[in-house]
């Protein structure tokens, strides 16, 4: 059996990517919406662990929730960009003045 150190490293790593792909991004929205997602995975994996070592299906339920959750933000993220390409031609949000304050 695998120990539970292995699952929380691994969890951290991908969290850990995830933020640094929100903070080293260039303005392209598509790697901020899989920065987050990996985020969520992440969280995903800490839950379903934490609930397979001490025996309780709280959290693997919970970590579907959440899953659904996702791909439905996924969705709605991915349909709100489709309609931003259309209007601008590009994908960087860095280039856009309206969105600035």
């Amino acid at each position: 059996m695998i120990e539970m150190s292995y699952y929380l490293i691994l969890a951290a790593a991908l969290f850990s990517t995830g933020v640094v792909g929100i903070f080293l991004n260039t303005g392209n929205i598509i790697v901020i919406l899989m920065s987050i997602e990996i985020m969520l995975l992440a969280v995903n994996i800490n839950f379903v662990t934490f609930s397979s070592f001490l025996n309780d299906l709280v959290g693997q339920v919970f970590s579907i929730f959440i899953l659904t959750i996702a791909a439905a933000e996924a969705a709605i993220g991915l349909a709100i960009l489709v309609v931003y390409f259309r209007r601008r031609q590009t994908v960087n949000i860095l280039q856009d003045q309206e969105l600035k304050g």
